[in-house]
């Protein structure tokens, strides 16, 4: 994994914690949360606080996530907000401690200040025993406070104030004003800065979770719906990876993906030509080709090199291709063909991400979407890849990728982070009959 670590597209983006000051506050922190302490004097943290060299320190990579289940975290900085998650169980995570931190910046920029911010985020599931444990998770509520309670402690001299300004004899009650006084001291001006946290309670309907090899969990559209590598014993609809004509239908019915080639806001040939070129290079690493640099005339003459080895997934891209750039005819591709889920992207839905997510997992070859939209899958892969290959990889993603991440992502799938659909939203024809229809848009 070294080369994905020199180029920052592994560990990347943590925040590091070098300062006595915030060692100290982190080991409080540390400490009324696991009863763990660290010795180590610098290391990096990503969102939730959690870091890889405490982690090898303690022997222990899930010492801030015990079972997988209710993930603990701390807050040196608000500056973790823009951290990955390290190892996630649960796909929501990040996105609900984001969130949170947005939506308490203020207050825990406060906060953070002065102290550390520990928490956990709860749900009533504290293990994950069997699959049908996972339909348990509903929702999840932050609990946070600094180490040395500045959010309880405020919000009981808020009750106080309140006593104080409602209770016609309060200002003869010496015993009430002492205590106002002393909690103060310890929280500040509560009725100027108020320490309160807020939008801490989030839904967890549609999640991916690491649990039971990988699982992904659909609530929102009707009966719930489990995707998983392996048949499993749960009180639902179990589609597995293999079942590629129950997954499309699943996806079809929901309008959750849609044809690149149909797609609005992005270069869908361009897109597809580099898939191309990601399965050309698959191809020409296991013959020991060097690939680092390899521009898109190169990736040609390898193609037409090896032609005789490149796999369907290449010809229906290749076909879809030529349609795109009007050279061709609409190729007919179902779910059974194995170019299938190379050729769809999300639709816009509250479930962009988790679509994309199951999608990067079934076209594997994309390595460029396997790393952004699935790392878990992405780093399995790549330890198993030829050191050709690697290389090929991590240098293409450190300067096609990291160079520009949000840039990328806005060619790749358009609306990505866009607001939902409204339910009241008119669609258009193409919407209407789903990725595969029999009506395509004209040339």
């Amino acid at each position: 994994m070294y080369r994905l670590i020199e180029k920052g597209l592994m560990f990347g983006n943590l925040v590091r914690i070098d300062s006595p000051v915030l060692v100290e506050r982190y080991n409080r922190a540390l400490k009324s949360l696991t009863g763990h302490q660290t010795e180590q004097t610098e290391f990096h943290i990503d969102i939730s606080g959690f870091s890889p060299e405490v982690a090898d320190e303690l022997g222990d990579p899930l010492y801030l996530n015990q079972s997988g289940v209710n993930r603990q975290f701390i807050l040196l900085t608000t500056e973790q907000k823009t951290a990955p998650l390290l190892d996630a169980k649960f796909s929501t995570s990040r996105g609900i401690l984001r969130q949170f931190i947005d939506a308490n910046h203020e207050q825990l920029f406060a906060l953070t200040a002065r102290d550390a911010v520990a928490g956990e985020m709860v749900n009533s599931v504290y293990h994950a025993d069997t699959p049908n444990d996972l339909f348990n998770i509903r929702r999840i509520t932050i609990e946070a406070d600094t180490t040395q309670g500045t959010v309880k402690t405020a919000a009981t001299l808020g009750k106080l104030i309140d006593r104080f300004k409602s209770e016609p004899d309060a200002w003869w009650d010496d015993v009430l004003i002492g205590e106002m006084i002393g909690l103060a001291k310890e929280t500040g001006d509560v009725t100027r800065n108020p320490v309160t946290l807020t939008q801490n309670s989030f839904d967890a309907d549609d999640f991916w979770t690491a649990h039971f090899g990988g699982v992904y969990l659909f609530r929102s559209y009707g009966d719930p719906v489990v995707i998983a590598h392996d048949r499993l014993a749960v009180d639902a609809k179990c589609i597995t990876l293999a079942d590629r004509g129950a997954i499309a239908k699943f996806l079809r019915q929901n309008r959750l993906a849609e044809p690149l080639a149909d797609a609005r806001g992005v270069d869908a040939a361009s897109i597809l030509h580099q898939k191309m070129d990601f399965i050309v290079a698959e191809v020409a690493a296991r013959h020991g080709e060097t690939l680092v640099g390899a521009t898109r005339r190169d990736m040609r003459i390898l193609g037409r090199k090896y032609a005789a080895e490149l796999p369907p997934e290449w010809k229906g891209l290749a076909a879809l291709a030529r349609w795109a750039e009007g050279a061709g005819e609409w190729p007919r591709i179902d779910s059974d063909h194995p170019a299938y889920f190379y050729s769809l992207r999300a639709s816009r839905s509250k479930n962009t991400d988790l679509v994309n997510m199951l999608l990067a997992e079934l076209a594997p070859l994309d390595v460029r979407q396997l790393f952004i939209c699935h790392k878990d899958a992405f780093y399995a892969d790549y330890a198993k890849w030829s050191d050709a290959k690697k290389d090929y990889v991590a240098d293409f993603l450190a300067r096609e990728y990291a160079a520009d991440k949000a840039g990328t992502r806005a060619k790749l799938f358009g609306h990505h982070g866009l607001p939902n659909v409204p339910k009241t939203e008119k669609r258009d024809i193409l919407d209407a009959v789903g990725p595969w229809g029999a009506i395509r848009r004209g040339r």
